[in-house]
This record gives C-alpha cells, sequence and structure tokens, in this order.
C-alpha cells in the first residue's frame, strides 16, 4: 500500500508522521489490503473547518475527515485500491489528547486509523456499526501497542 503523508501546518511532525505511516504500512499488510493508495494530509483548525463545511455542511472544526473514493464506482480497479484521503486536524489533536489524557502518539494513530477504517467502508452511524468499528479501531491499536 502506498501511503502518502503530508503535513500542511507549520508544525515540525517529521518523526511523528514518519512513525505513523510506519504504523499504518503494518496494519495495511496485517489486514491483507493488498495493492493501493491513500493520502494522510495534516491540517489546520481552518482548513479542516473548511473542509467539514464544504463536503458536510457543518461549519465547525472536527477532528478527523475521511473521503473515501471507494464509495465512487469509478474509481474501483480490480487490482488496485485508490482509497481515498483522510484530514487529520493538529490542533484537535493536541486539545483531545490533553482531554483524553493520553500520547499524542496515541491520539494521532487513533485518528488516522479510524480515518482509514472509514475509508474501507465501516461507519458509526448505527449503534450496531458503530460498536463494530470502535472495536475494530480498537483491537488494531492493542496490537501494535498504542493503548490509552
Amino acid at each position: 500500500m502506498n501511503i502518502g503523508v503530508f503535513n500542511e501546518t507549520d508544525e515540525d511532525l517529521e518523526k511523528e508522521l514518519n512513525e505513523l505511516k510506519e504504523l499504518l504500512t503494518n496494519i495495511c499488510k496485517d489486514e491483507s489490503l493488498g495493492e493501493g493508495e491513500f493520502n494522510i494530509i495534516i491540517v489546520d483548525n481552518n482548513k479542516i473547518q473548511e473542509l467539514n463545511k464544504e463536503y458536510r455542511n457543518i461549519d465547525k472544526v472536527t477532528d478527523v475527515i475521511s473521503f473515501a473514493l471507494e464509495d465512487d464506482e469509478t474509481y474501483k480497479l480490480d487490482d488496485y485500491r485508490m482509497l481515498g484521503d483522510i484530514y487529520i486536524c493538529i490542533e484537535k489533536v493536541h486539545s483531545q489528547k490533553e482531554e483524553y489524557g493520553h500520547s499524542f502518539k496515541r491520539e494521532l494513530s487513533f485518528l488516522a486509523v479510524h480515518g482509514l477504517l472509514h475509508l474501507l467502508g465501516y461507519d458509526h452511524m448505527e449503534e450496531d456499526d458503530e460498536r463494530i468499528m470502535f472495536s475494530k479501531q480498537e483491537e488494531v491499536l492493542t496490537r501494535y501497542g498504542i493503548e490509552r
């Protein structure tokens, strides 16, 4: 799986994003996702609010937004997966790590895995779906020792 990682903020995140890319690469291998690609884009409050307003009609800052290309049949290929883009708000990573009492790595990894699961078709709109998705993300994070 080819994973593009882009930092559109002024914050120096090279070490953290290299670790995140390694984690996501391992997850993709373990989950047998095959050949394909997706992107992680780190943005600020203004950018994620703009995306949230434009694409979800919600005019507020959020922590992560995923754009799943496989939801559109034109992006489905036989032997290559074009999964899409995951936007993560860096200010939310910082504030939520404090709010939930865990590390920056845990919060960044949690949001990235959450976004990846959305790209893979998981959602949490219904209670049963939420239970399945949240269980899966905790199982994945625990497997790699990224716990609260």
